[in-house]
């Protein structure tokens, strides 16, 4: 599993490296306020090197997170680096992942995460930021069905977003029902549940990413707890941000 993931993840960066690689110039603003296309790659880059130390050496990556500020993440974004050296990080943190022994977890910021939890999550984040870099260039990228690794982490983290919103977690089951790229259907949750989510698998991922107001998506909910739920679904851990505005790509 951790192989075709991974595989996955080098795929979509892939995907994102065909964007900034022929560019001279990465201080091109993306829609993070803030953030340049230089910023976000650099954000990957410090993660996936972060994310390769955790799984390699889980005590230095201790060490790492005693030293922990609420500003790391903005800092690492601010670390100057080249094509070559994400590209290198990029490996190195497949490598590492492919060598954590069987059964043991990688330590992380949050929750410690299977070695498949860790890529699909990288390949989350790969995807949300290629979408900011994607944006400030005027690109439209074709959605394929490595968005399924996406909405599943939105759909795992059901509970966290109500809990990041200080909010209770409701305890009743929601339907999840998405339409791949393919055209087939991608569900979570019983099929029996009052509570739902439907729509495109590419704008519930645009959704839970927040890299798209909900007005500009056809994502539906029906029941109080889906539709409470939809405001706030994030694929990704700590406090939400200010997301988009109506009509802004």
């Amino acid at each position: 599993m951790i192989n075709e993931i991974l595989i996955d993840l080098h795929t979509e960066s892939e995907v994102l490296d065909a964007l900034v690689a022929p560019l001279d110039d990465w201080s091109v603003p993306t829609p993070a306020p803030g953030w340049t296309i230089a910023h976000q790659i650099s954000h990957l880059h410090w993660t996936d090197r972060i994310a390769g130390l955790a799984a390699r050496d889980p005590e230095a990556f201790a060490e790492e997170l005693e030293r922990a500020t609420p500003d790391m993440v903005d800092e690492g974004a601010r670390e100057p680096v080249t094509l070559e050296q994400w590209r290198a990080g990029r490996n190195e943190l497949a490598d590492a992942l492919r060598a954590v022994p069987e059964g043991r977890k990688v330590p992380w910021f949050g929750p410690p995460m299977s070695p498949a939890s860790m890529a699909t999550a990288r390949l989350m984040e790969t995807w949300a930021h290629g979408q900011d870099v994607a944006d400030a260039l005027g690109v439209t990228r074709e959605p394929t069905n490595r968005l399924k690794h996406v909405a599943h982490i939105a759909v795992r983290a059901f509970g966290y977003a109500f809990m990041v919103n200080g909010l209770p977690v409701p305890e009743v089951p929601v339907r999840v029902e998405l339409l791949g790229p393919e055209g087939d259907l991608w569900t979570w949750g019983p099929a029996d549940a009052e509570d739902r989510i439907t729509g495109p698998a590419l704008d519930f991922c645009l959704l839970a990413t927040r890299r798209r107001h909900r007005d500009d998506l056809a994502v539906t909910a029906v029941g109080d707890h889906a539709e409470a739920w939809l405001p706030i679904a994030q694929a990704f851990a700590g406090p939400p941000g200010p997301g988009r505005e109506k009509g802004q790509p």
